[in-house]
């Protein structure tokens, strides 16, 4: 199972646990707020943020995040309330649909749409997933 954890304000960088390895920005991320979290979490594999927060990081911190071999993914949690619990996970049973897929002959675009569809999970987190056990 893979867990993103869920960091809905600024504030909450500081308080992460130094192991986290996957979180999803659920706000607007400056340079400053980058630098930060990777500070605080040095084990930091892969960052999702909102498509309109895509938008809006520099060419500066995505370069940065490049060079750090940190992975930038574009999307939304669904259905993850974060008053109710911090991380939003995917769960074997999705990590198996992608591999019956996979055993199909699908493409990774082709299984990261049928997946999204299915799990509510943005598509290009799917690839990610995809990425990772390759």
């Amino acid at each position: 199972m893979l867990k993103l954890r869920v960091v809905s304000s600024k504030n909450e960088i500081d308080m992460l646990n130094r192991n986290e390895q996957m979180v999803h920005l659920a706000f607007g991320a400056s340079n400053t707020d980058i630098f930060r979290l990777l500070q605080n979490c040095p084990r930091i594999r892969a960052i999702q943020v909102p498509a309109q927060y895509r938008k809006t990081l520099s060419r500066a911190g995505e370069m940065f995040l490049v060079i750090q071999g940190i992975e930038l993914i574009e999307g939304d949690i669904w259905g993850s309330r974060k008053d109710v619990q911090e991380y939003c996970s995917i769960n074997e049973e999705v990590i198996d649909r992608i591999e019956q897929l996979r055993s199909t002959g699908l493409d990774v675009n082709e299984i990261a749409c049928a997946v999204s569809k299915e799990a509510q999970i943005s598509p290009e987190l799917i690839k990610y997933v995809i990425k990772q056990s390759s």
